[in-house]
């Protein structure tokens, strides 16, 4: 199976460690409901490990929880609530609404706060040579002693310098370099070499990517708007800390739009997975979220909607008539040759278009037979 790899920016083999895939998708803050766009992101990498474990490789799948937030810390104060019991709602809430749209739970998903240990002893290695630097706010990781920085977003430091959400601290050796340990006084908290804080955002997925996959595993995943900067800072940090390369392969799933519109709070258009649910349920869902190639941004309309609909009646019709075969005279259901063409296009980049498209081929091959009362109990075991 090949992969385009936004490291490398080309198609990449995905070769196996001993028959194992290891992946690690960054997962969500947790301190509001999911909406429609971590829904394709989830269901893309969803689909792929399904399929990946179809052709015989075992997947070990991480997904983590961001559990420690300034976002979760503001919600807290304004419900006059503890951090923990915004995140522990969310979390909860993420298993309801991804439990219902049938996505497979990774085998681990572990919180932020849960591996701080971790998080401290990656920064005290990247302190110890030189990577980072302490200020009176923080523990920084200096971006200019990682030469190779910007090799995934492919833009010069100057570039992305312009266009970087910047961390204000005037004593910071340079704007581009981002915090991994944070002060504060203000909960949650947690002891540290340097003082009292909380970590960043970035050091938390290497932490925990490195303590249970290891170095250069197979598979780094998430959405297109978390190349930079968080894994671009991933990168950094982790290659300096271990020094050996990270992940083999980054694969990024495209964003998703409302009628054309970027979703956000301002706009008052994000659709929950909750609300998406009660609209059009969970096989629709699946399907309009593998309609288009899964790096290619994806537009939440009514038409889209409808059309996956339509597809998921057909299958449904299919699904019954091969539970109720007629008596009709034996052919072919041609399905040796849809399987070729659905397996050629999941081996090319998961192209689940090209895919859906030979799969809904070879169902209404099998309504047609049926139609006319052409589907018997050996077309049945064929197909």
């Amino acid at each position: 199976m090949k992969l385009y790899n936004t490291l490398s920016r080309d198609l990449q083999e995905l070769a196996a460690t001993d028959n194992t895939i290891r992946m690690y998708v960054c997962g969500v803050t947790v301190y509001d409901s999911s909406h429609i766009g971590h829904a394709r992101t989830v269901i893309v990498f969803d689909v792929l490990r399904r399929y990946l474990t179809s052709k015989g490789f075992k997947v070990v799948f991480v997904q983590n929880f961001t559990d420690v937030d300034d976002k979760i810390i503001n919600r807290a104060k304004k419900e006059g609530k503890k951090a923990e019991e915004i995140s522990t709602k969310y979390i909860d809430s993420y298993f309801e609404d991804f439990g219902k749209l049938n996505v497979i739970r990774a085998d681990i998903h572990p919180k932020a706060t849960e591996h701080i240990t971790e998080m401290i002893d990656l920064i005290k290695g990247l302190v110890d040579s030189g990577h980072a630097y302490l200020t009176l706010n923080g523990v920084y990781f200096r971006v200019r002693s990682f030469p190779e920085y910007g090799k995934l977003s492919r833009k010069p430091v100057e570039e992305l310098e312009a266009g970087a959400r910047i961390e204000v601290d005037p004593a910071k050796e340079d704007p581009m370099d981002f915090a991994l340990w944070k002060f504060s006084s203000d909960e949650p908290v947690w002891d540290s070499p340097w003082g009292k804080g909380r970590p960043g955002w970035h050091i938390e997925c290497s932490a925990m990517a490195i303590k249970y996959l290891g170095n250069d595993f197979e598979i780094h995943g998430g959405g297109h708007d978390l190349v930079f900067p968080h894994h671009e800072n991933e990168i950094a940090q982790s290659e300096s800390f271990t020094g050996k390369p990270f992940a083999k392969i980054w694969m990024h799933s495209g964003m998703v739009t409302i009628n054309s519109q970027k979703m956000s709070k301002s706009l008052g258009n994000i659709v929950t997975i909750e609300q998406a649910l009660k609209s059009w349920g969970m096989n629709t869902l699946r399907l309009y979220c593998m309609s288009v190639h899964y790096a290619k941004p994806l537009d939440y309309t009514d038409e889209l909607l409808k059309e996956s609909a339509q597809k998921w009646r057909q299958i449904e019709s299919c699904v019954y008539e091969l539970r109720n075969p007629g008596q009709g005279q034996q052919a072919s259901t041609g399905s040796g040759e849809f399987l070729a063409a659905f397996e050629k296009a999941m081996e090319d980049d998961m192209n689940t278009s090209l895919a859906l498209t030979e799969f809904m081929k070879f169902v209404t091959r099998l309504n047609s037979f049926a139609a006319s009362d052409r589907l018997t109990e050996e077309m049945v075991k064929e197909a």
